[in-house]
């Protein structure tokens, strides 16, 4: 035994009353104890304890020495209480990636909440509307907004978004609402993200439909746009028909800005998840995030 040891077997022996309780108490053999004491009192040069057959006694000198080993012990005690304190408080750069609105709407109020919960955390938001590798570009967690492949990651789901089209008032009222997806033939879309091409916009084959595909429906975008936040101002100015996700037009539509059109076509909804490393789960940042965003964010898309 070190020491520290020594001591802690020396306090022991004398509150419990005999090494063979000391040693019951600490897990050691009484062989064990009696060396600890005994090397005790050879570093300090003097004897500590009177051992009989039936009780032990302090000396005179083993009763102030007492006094200080308490005192040694009980501030060890507190330092290691304080260092695992310091250990376990959220502290450092906290770097999260979620998609372009997502981010936007949803992330960076919170993120502001967090930090202000946790003053000891720094944030680092990084809105991309791509799939990012955690750990090759030093990501903490994602959001993501997409049915996830098998991996090592560990995911949280959030809740899930749906694909809406919509349209303003203003545009409704010059050109009679789309009933079926084909309808969309004659109107006004509107491309965003328009960087892979003309893709055909799928619909859920409706209300009494024997068919469980869905059904592609090749609209001619009026105009092709980077961005759903694009297509949503260009909707909102009453230029066409939109298609976003739920969550990014919810507050329009609940203002009245904007109508969705065609809800009985609309194709399954989407999963939302935060994803981390399993490695990560040992920050004390990451756990704590992971603990405050997601009822928030699964309150948030409860109504998606």
């Amino acid at each position: 035994m070190d020491r520290i040891d020594a001591m802690t077997a020396f306090v022991a022996a004398v509150d419990e009353g005999s090494l063979a309780a000391a040693a019951r108490k600490l897990g050691h053999s009484p062989a064990n104890v009696t060396r600890a004491i005994t090397a005790l009192e050879d570093w300090v040069g003097a004897q500590l304890l009177r051992r009989t057959t039936r009780a032990l006694h302090l000396t005179e000198f083993g009763d102030g020495y007492l006094a200080t080993c308490r005192k040694v012990l009980a501030e060890l005690n507190t330092a290691k209480l304080g260092a695992a304190a310091q250990r376990d408080e959220p502290r450092g750069l906290l770097t999260l990636t979620a998609p372009l609105l997502f981010g936007q709407l949803r992330i960076r109020p919170l993120l502001h909440e967090y930090l202000d919960a946790y003053p000891e955390v720094q944030a680092r938001l990084v809105s991309l509307d791509r799939i990012v590798n955690l750990i090759e570009e030093g990501i903490d967690v994602a959001v993501r907004l997409a049915h996830l492949p098998d991996s090592n990651l560990v995911a949280v789901r959030l809740g899930q978004v749906r694909q809406v089209l919509c349209a303003s008032p203003a545009y409704l009222a010059r050109h009679k609402a789309p009933k079926v997806p084909a309808d969309l033939l004659q109107h006004a879309c509107l491309m965003a993200n328009s960087a892979a091409g003309v893709e055909p916009w799928s619909f859920a084959p409706g209300p009494g439909s024997k068919r469980k595909a869905l059904q592609p429906v090749a609209i001619r975008p009026r105009i092709f746009l980077t961005g759903a936040a694009s297509a949503i101002d260009s909707a909102l100015e009453g230029h066409g028909i939109a298609r976003v996700l739920s969550y990014q037009v919810e507050e329009h539509v609940a203002a009245g800005r904007l109508k969705l059109l065609l809800t009985n076509f609309e194709p399954p909804p989407i999963p939302v998840h935060l994803v981390f490393g399993a490695a990560n789960q040992a920050t004390a940042r990451l756990r704590s995030f992971i603990d405050f965003a997601t009822p928030r964010l699964r309150a948030g898309l409860s109504g998606s």
